[in-house]
């Protein structure tokens, strides 16, 4: 048996784009349940590790996808869920975590076969994310109130696809299990 990570997906925002508006809401309803799936994943041990989109800029780093958030006007999002000095962090350029990203790689690394995914957006990232951890045998959980949606209705399908399709564990923050 392997171990678990957690898996911050598109943490790291400027909501800057067409959906923004809609997704806010649904990010500052999740924040606290995310800041306390974060701090239990360090507590207990268990890796984090930030994916996130680099935002079509191919020479970002970390640090300046970071700095970048930090100066926009929605910080207040961002600050809460920052890395810390042992994150881990992965860029992605598309939905998935894992298309074109050392991910995987990292993972088996890691000897990671479960993975808990939260973060934004659920009916996007977070559910192509399941998918592909779940073709990879990897165990998917998802901490239903850790994730952010632009649509309602097209997350909570999301999730129950997640559930039923992929085999993975829908439960709250508090009692997802590592």
């Amino acid at each position: 048996m392997g171990m678990s990570a957690l898996i911050v997906i598109d943490m790291i925002n400027t909501y800057d784009h067409p959906d923004a508006e809609r997704l806010i809401p649904s990010v500052r309803a999740a924040l606290p349940h995310l800041v306390r799936v974060i701090e239990r994943a360090r507590a207990e041990g268990v890796p984090v590790i930030y994916v996130n989109d680099n935002f079509g800029e191919w020479r970002s780093h970390h640090g300046e996808i970071i700095e970048t958030t930090l100066a926009g006007a929605n910080a207040e999002l961002v600050e809460p869920v920052l890395p810390d000095e042992n994150s881990l962090f992965v860029v992605k350029a598309r939905h998935s975590i894992f298309y074109e990203t050392p991910l995987g790689y990292l993972l088996s690394q890691l000897r990671v076969d479960h993975v808990v995914l939260c973060g934004q957006v659920t009916e996007q990232c977070v559910l192509y994310s399941a998918l592909d951890a779940h073709i990879r045998h990897i165990r998917v959980s998802v901490p239903d109130d850790a994730v952010a949606h632009i649509h309602k209705d097209l997350a909570e399908a999301a999730l129950r696809m997640m559930e039923r399709n992929m085999g993975a564990v829908i439960r709250t923050a508090e009692k997802v299990e590592f």
